[in-house]
């Protein structure tokens, strides 16, 4: 296993920490399922970063990486909704998505796109939106968070849209 990948498999690794941490979900507590979330949303970008830098693009790395990102984005907001902080049919319609595009990448496409703007738009919303719902930040944050997690579904909905339509309308 490559750098690149293992970087990827310590993303993982941080998981059950941050439920842990969430489900006490005291002000420390918090403040440290933060810290290990941002921690972890960062090393996305190293380990994919390292990877092309050290001419390491590994088929294991193509299937590990977006498997992570998608726990690491849904094992928090699932963690959220049993606090009774955010709707559970908003993080269906996020893992809906998710699920949806990695049974479209299944399907036998010839060509599956790479990330564009819009996807990239999705997962800072949505790392965004799940910093701001950890944080201990009271009640005066309480609006901002849920607007930012309610673009952040609205932007993973929209991205899943645009992944899919250019194929959609090949197949017509």
């Amino acid at each position: 296993m490559n750098l690149p990948n293992l970087i990827t498999v310590s993303r993982l690794l941080g998981l059950p920490f941050i439920l842990y941490f969430l489900e006490d979900a005291t002000v420390n507590h918090r403040l440290i399922a933060l810290a290990i979330f941002l921690v972890a949303s960062a090393t996305d970008w190293l380990d994919g970063y390292l990877a092309r830098r050290l001419d390491q693009v590994t088929e294991v790395g193509k299937f590990l990486d977006p498997l992570v990102d998608k726990l690491l984005v849904l094992a928090p907001l699932l963690s959220l909704i049993a606090l009774g902080e955010i709707p559970p049919w908003g993080v269906f319609l996020i893992l809906a998505r998710e699920l949806g595009i990695a049974g479209w990448r299944v399907m036998g496409q010839s060509s599956i796109p790479g990330a564009n703007i819009w996807g990239k738009a999705k997962t800072v919303s949505q790392i965004g939106a799940i910093a701001l719902l950890i944080a201990p930040l009271g009640s005066d944050w309480k609006l901002t968070s849920e607007i930012a997690f309610w673009l952040a579904v609205a932007l993973t909905l929209i991205s899943g849209v645009i992944y899919v339509l250019p194929s959609a309308r090949e197949g017509l």
